[in-house]
Formats: structure tokens, sequence, C-alpha cells
């Protein structure tokens, strides 16, 4: 069944950023640097979009945009997705504008591939230093807007043999910045070849996909 959905422009309740489209909707990819590789999957998102196009009426751009913080058209994009593993590094000068960007309207999600932990929620003090990283519980919008998902993240990766959790940053009781620990819901998104997960595993990590980019846009 499809559900009629209509997004926001980034921006548009606040009116502080446009976006040059904002009849379309994709997803930027966020270049970092510090040596993880923030290119992991690259069938990932054009999944993710095709998937969102074909479960909602949100005009899509199936197209992945990649973009750096000091990127001049940062802010054409409502909504950044960082993945990979291992270290992630931020300079002052680009905490300072992701900074700018999320207390804007602007949102955040980042995906553990195995290994970002560390480094994000240490660059994340960093970019919000009296903010912190806390979990969501169940019944946080982000698992319900769409579709439900009454236990939180789906388990997609088994990683450390943990239990998924959801991690979120607030501005003014905003959610800007949402990191999945321990459910990779990323790798989810690749082509099933990629990671050979059951049809089930995937359909979940879509799912799940959809829900927090429309709480990311409508909230």
């Amino acid at each position: 069944m499809l559900i009629v959905f209509a997004p926001l422009a980034f921006g548009q309740t606040k009116g502080k950023t446009t976006n040059t489209n904002p009849s379309a909707f994709t997803i930027a990819r966020l270049k970092y640097g510090g040596g993880g590789d923030w290119y992991w999957g690259s069938s990932a998102i054009p999944n993710m979009l095709k998937f969102l196009k074909e479960k909602t009426n949100i005009p899509v751009k199936e197209e992945e945009v990649r973009v750096s913080i000091m990127d001049e058209d940062l802010f054409s994009y409502p909504f950044l997705f960082l993945t990979g593993h291992g270290n992630i590094k931020f300079t002052d000068q680009e905490l300072e504008r992701l900074r700018n960007y999320l207390t804007h309207g602007g949102f955040l999600f980042a995906n553990d591939s195995y290994g970002l932990k560390d480094a994000f929620f240490r660059e994340m003090k960093r970019l919000f230093p009296d903010k912190e990283l806390v979990e969501l519980p169940f019944s946080h919008g982000i698992y319900h807007c769409f579709y439900d998902f009454p236990n939180g993240l789906p388990k997609i990766h088994k990683h450390d043999g943990k239990p998924p959790r959801g991690f979120g940053i607030f501005h003014d009781g905003r959610l800007v910045v949402f990191f999945v620990y321990e459910s990779d819901i990323g790798d989810g998104w690749e082509d099933p070849q990629v990671h050979n997960d059951p049809p089930e595993k995937r359909e979940a990590a879509l799912k799940m996909g959809v829900n927090i980019i429309i709480w990311a846009l409508e909230n």
C-alpha cells in the first residue's frame, strides 16, 4: 500500500535555510576525515531511495549525493548519512559549520558499520559540549512514525552480539543526530549479494530507514 506523505523543505518551518529543489529528496553521504571509510556501501543509498520512492509519495532523486561539511551546498540537503568503520575526525571549522547546520534544521543519521562508536561519541562531544548522546526509548516516535518497531532498532548484523541501540542528540527539543549502534541498518540497505542477508532482514533495515527519514523531515 502506498502511504501518502509530503515532506517539508529544509528550513521551511524555521525560515532560516532553503532547499534549491524542495520537491525532491535525496540522501547526502557525508565525507569526513580521520581515516574511516565514509564511502562504505555503494549500493546502500540508491536502494534506500528506491524503497522510499516505492513506499511513500515523497518526491525522490534516486542518485546518491556526496558532500563535505565545508561544501557550499551543504545546506541544500536536509538529511546527512554518515557511515563507516574506525576513526572519524572533524576540524574546528567543520564542527562550527556542522553545528550551524544541525541547529538550523539539518539532520545527521550515523550508522555504525563497526568500530565507529568511540570516535563518533568523541566528535559529538566536541560538536555539542553541553549535550549528550542519549539512548532513545522504544516508545520514541522514530520507531513508530511510519512502520512500527515496538522493540526499537532491528538487529541486522551480529557485530559484537550486543542488542541494537539508538542514540540521539536533541537541540531545542528536536532530534538532530541519530546514531545506530549494533544494528547496521546501512549494510541491510545494500544489494542482497553483498552480505547475503535474508530478505526479511533487508526489509526491516529499509523500513527503519523510512522511519528515520520521515522523522527527520517532519520534526
